[in-house]
């Protein structure tokens, strides 16, 4: 009994631990900027399957406002995360895709605002990410931490597989 308790003991710390060290993880990529603490504005091309510019430096505490605009002919996502990030947020884009709110070409808002009612993940509403039918643009406002290992990439099924990530190295 004793032997069972404690290895019930070891399992909840080490998960307890596991999970805080993803929740560093999670808010260290930085958070959602101010206007009016912008430095730089970076317009950002997303074609299909590839943005332009595809790498970034950034300074650690640095706002950057990107005007994001989709020259493709398919949706696209301008997501601000790192790799762990991204892989959780895949199967949500998926969903999407399978509830057919997101067509290879268009964005069905009003079934996401439905479907959103259910199910927070189908709102796609996030301050590190925007979702663009094509020749659609939007603002972006970010604060980048001193994290290092982001990356910004389209998690719209298929898109990252095939490379559609932009590099971002940020100095301490």
């Amino acid at each position: 009994m004793i032997k069972k308790l404690y290895i019930l003991m070891l399992f909840t710390v080490f998960s307890f631990s596991t999970q805080s060290n993803a929740d560093k993880n999670m808010m260290s990529v930085g958070t959602e900027g101010k206007s009016d603490d912008v430095t730089r504005v970076i317009r950002i091309k997303m074609y299909d399957n590839y943005f332009e510019p595809n790498s970034f430096n950034f300074e650690a505490e640095e706002t950057v406002r990107f005007e994001v605009e989709n020259f493709g002919e398919l949706v696209h996502e301008f997501n601000i995360a790192n790799a762990m990030m991204h892989k959780k947020h895949q199967p949500e884009m998926q969903k999407m895709v399978e509830n057919e709110i997101l067509l290879g070409d268009s964005i069905d808002r009003k079934k996401m605002a439905t479907m959103a009612e259910m199910d927070k993940s189908m709102s796609h509403q996030h301050s590190n990410s925007v979702l663009l039918e094509p020749k659609e643009k939007k603002d972006l406002i970010w604060k980048f931490s001193k994290a290092q290992n982001i990356e910004i990439a389209c998690n719209v099924p298929g898109h990252y597989d095939v490379g559609m990530i932009a590099k971002v190295k940020i100095a301490q």
